[in-house]
């Protein structure tokens, strides 16, 4: 199975899922979902992880990245899995894994595309039945896009406004607000596989190019769907169970082995 890092394509954006191992609610209390966040801040500090989304919910991670530079992606997710483990391990004098082997990535073509990755993300607590709204939730960039702080940022928001063609800060805010309760007013804030289940999400263009740049990975995969809502396809196996209003599913073939760093190199 190859690494994250032989999928190395400058300038794309990619949803990134992980899930704690067995599905156990290893991330269940607000200490360990901080120390999660405190080691995105870290990847960010050390390797420039270009950030726009994130959730911790208690047992799974999304979090939506640009990617920059090659190595930036794996390596946070080994730094961040690998530390919060750690810790958790040490504290409960627990032993064995705490994540799964692997974390799934899909790439999303900008554009309305991002849009709803982002508003799927920012959702997820809702569809959970945990919160009614985003906001009502702490531990996910929602409340950082909407009021970011002076200090300890993880939202890249002026890279997230260029990616999106937005100039308006204020603006941008409004529409992101607005995007979020279009979905929860219309009934539309349902569980979509698309976003945790293929290679890629975006119009045809966009995926026969990403096929191409993945090279023998990408070349077999079906491309399913109209002009400009199209997905990369592979095979899934269940991925998550775990609430009763939302599933996930991870596929393996789009599924990427970390290895921790020794203590010394992190």
């Amino acid at each position: 199975m190859p690494r994250a890092n032989r999928h190395h394509l400058p300038g794309h954006v990619w949803h990134i899922t992980h899930r704690c191992h067995k599905r156990e609610f290893l991330l269940k209390f607000s200490k360990d979902k901080k120390r999660w966040q405190h080691w995105l801040f870290e990847a960010k500090k050390r390797f420039g992880l270009c950030i726009f989304n994130y959730i911790i919910t208690s047992n799974h991670i999304h979090l939506l990245v640009l990617d920059t530079e090659h190595d930036v992606i794996p390596k946070s997710i080994q730094l961040i899995a690998g530390r919060t483990a750690q810790e958790y391990n040490q504290r409960k004098k627990r032993n064995g894994a705490y994540w799964e082997d692997r974390y799934h990535a899909t790439a999303v073509k900008s554009g309305k595309h991002l849009i709803q990755c982002m508003v799927y993300i920012d959702l997820n607590m809702v569809r959970a039945g945990v919160v009614q709204h985003p906001a009502e939730w702490p531990f996910s960039g929602y409340n950082e896009i909407q009021t970011p702080g002076k200090r300890y940022n993880l939202i890249n928001r002026q890279k997230l406004l260029d990616v999106l063609g937005i100039e308006d800060r204020v603006q941008f805010c409004r529409t992101h607000k607005q995007w979020n309760d279009e979905l929860l007013g219309n009934g539309s804030n349902i569980r979509d596989p698309k976003w945790t289940e293929s290679i890629a999400v975006g119009s045809r263009e966009f995926l026969e190019e990403t096929k191409t740049k993945l090279g023998i990975r990408g070349k077999w995969r079906k491309i399913v769907g109209h002009t400009d809502e199209c997905e990369l396809k592979e095979s899934q196996t269940p991925y998550s169970n775990v609430f009763d209003r939302e599933k996930y599913a991870l596929s393996p073939k789009n599924s990427y082995f970390w290895n921790l760093y020794p203590e010394n190199t992190i």
